[in-house]
């Protein structure tokens, strides 16, 4: 493989003249700069964080009994969705780093023919597989990330090719069929009896499929895409992996040593992969053809078995596949100290009262409503669910927070329902661009901090969130109000 890289970007197929920073570029590397000398671990980010929404529930009057009582209470909520994003990014690596998966990924791979269109690819392939899965979209860019940085000839930023890789879930996941939001809306069995008669069922027609938000998922990638080319440092800023000490080649592919006794034979025999993975087909079947498929696909459950079965077969042999388990363990590391953190923020703002039987996420809630009088409603839900999503970084968990009281409004107001989850949808990815929440298993994976990318996502967030704003506030007056569809 170090053979055929060596032979990929001949003079002949790529650009040899070097490019000249721009004023984007120039900018982008001063923010990342300033992160990186600046910005905290992702860890004590989150520890600062929970002090912060602490201090504030004192503030409002709750007793310090009950903030250290819903502080250990709700350490441990998340740890069914903790153990589920682990998955994602074991089942993702091992999925990536199978021969076959390892040929695409090199194959797209040696399509740019300069850094910045290196930074530009890895940011569309993020952002449009993003639209299908979140979880396919953070791996698998990620690992294009490693690969294309491989190419020296390139002078790819490792720092701008890792904030690229993230883009989807910085900008447009939630506009697709992944949405936490739109899926619990979308389902009757999922939606909870106390927000039924308030939103009913609302399809993905009404949500997702709009074309007003399909005319946001391309104007917002369109964006992206284009911060991503003209900030991707040039010449002398660019910052390879291995002057930010990653070791690229720690995912190489290995041959397996010869069986040195009969005990591993069955470790080296596909038999046992075989028959697991009938057992995985017998029982996709049978939930693909329970409910619908696009709905099955995107639940974490599924689709984390899905990627581990898949493993299992493209690697063949039992000890290929461990082998890649074991590689892909440490990217986890993050994310199974810091969600139990988050699921504690988000215990503390939302549980502990005070004598009037508020907490802070109701002041933060009614600051916000009490503005939907002087600003459009859109624009309120927007800036409201983007506040509170940098404390709770959680789709579909923060959906049933909000929808309640964010849907009656909605319902007042006779402002579009569908729509309203739209803009939620959107609002809720900008905090993802400077939260290190969701890069977790990216970080992992790339072997960088979030201070190394957060110069370039907060960029991005610069030009986002005006762009989506404007989008979702323009937009909401080409809908009609519909009352809900209680079934």
């Amino acid at each position: 493989m170090q053979a055929d890289r060596a032979t990929r970007g001949s003079p002949e197929d790529r650009d040899t003249a070097p490019e000249e920073s721009g004023a984007l570029s120039r900018l982008a590397v001063r923010m990342a700069t300033f992160s990186e000398k600046w910005f905290p671990e992702a860890f004590i980010f989150a520890l600062i964080a929970l002090i912060v929404v602490a201090g504030s529930a004192l503030a409002i009057g709750a007793s310090p009994a009950s903030v250290t009582r819903e502080f250990g209470n709700g350490f441990w909520d998340l740890i069914p969705f903790t153990m589920q994003m682990a998955f994602v990014a074991i089942g993702g690596y091992v999925v990536a780093t199978a021969p076959v998966a390892r040929r695409l990924i090199v194959r797209i791979a040696s399509i740019p023919t300069s850094g910045p269109r290196a930074v530009a690819l890895i940011t569309i392939v993020s952002t449009v597989s993003a639209l299908f899965n979140w979880g396919f979209s953070l791996i698998f860019a990620g690992l294009l990330a490693r690969e294309v940085a491989r190419r020296e000839e390139l002078r790819v930023d490792y720092r701008a090719a890792g904030a690229a890789a993230f883009m989807g879930m910085g900008s447009v996941w939630a506009l697709g069929i992944s949405s936490s939001a739109a899926q619990l809306q979308a389902n009757a069995d999922s939606i909870p009896s106390n927000l039924m008669p308030i939103t009913g069922v609302i399809p993905f027609r009404d949500t997702i499929f709009l074309w007003q938000s399909l005319l946001v998922a391309a104007v917002l990638i369109v964006v992206v895409v284009s911060v991503a080319y003209f900030s991707a440092p040039r010449g002398k800023q660019v910052r390879s992996a291995a002057d930010l000490g990653v070791d690229l080649d720690s995912d190489e592919d290995e041959k397996l040593p010869p069986r040195s006794r009969p005990g591993e034979w069955l470790e080296y025999s596909p038999l046992l992969t075989v028959l697991v993975v009938a057992l995985g087909v017998g029982w996709a079947i049978q939930t693909f053809a329970g409910e619908d498929p696009l709905v099955a696909i995107s639940g974490l459950n599924t689709y984390n078995l899905l990627f581990l079965l898949l493993g299992m077969l493209l690697h063949w042999r039992p000890r290929s596949f461990l082998t890649a388990v074991a590689k892909g363990v440490p990217a986890t590391s993050g994310v199974l100290i810091q969600f139990p953190i988050y699921a504690a923020i988000a215990a503390v703002l939302t549980r502990p009262t005070n004598g009037a039987g508020n907490s802070v996420a109701d002041y933060v809630t009614q600051a916000f409503t009490s503005l939907s009088s002087a600003a459009p409603f859109p624009l309120v839900v927007a800036v409201y669910s983007a506040v509170l999503g940098f404390f709770i970084p959680s789709g579909g968990g923060k959906w049933l927070i909000e929808a309640p009281y964010v849907m009656d409004a909605a319902n007042e107001l006779e402002a579009n329902l569908g729509w309203t989850v739209q803009v939620y949808n959107v609002a809720e990815t900008l905090p993802n661009l400077i939260n290190p929440f969701w890069m977790l298993p990216l970080l992992g994976i790339l072997q960088l901090r979030a201070r190394h990318v957060v110069g370039f996502t907060f960029l991005q967030l610069l030009f986002l969130a005006p762009v989506a704003l404007t989008l979702l506030t323009v937009l909401s007056y080409s809908l009609g109000y519909a009352p809900p569809a209680i079934p």
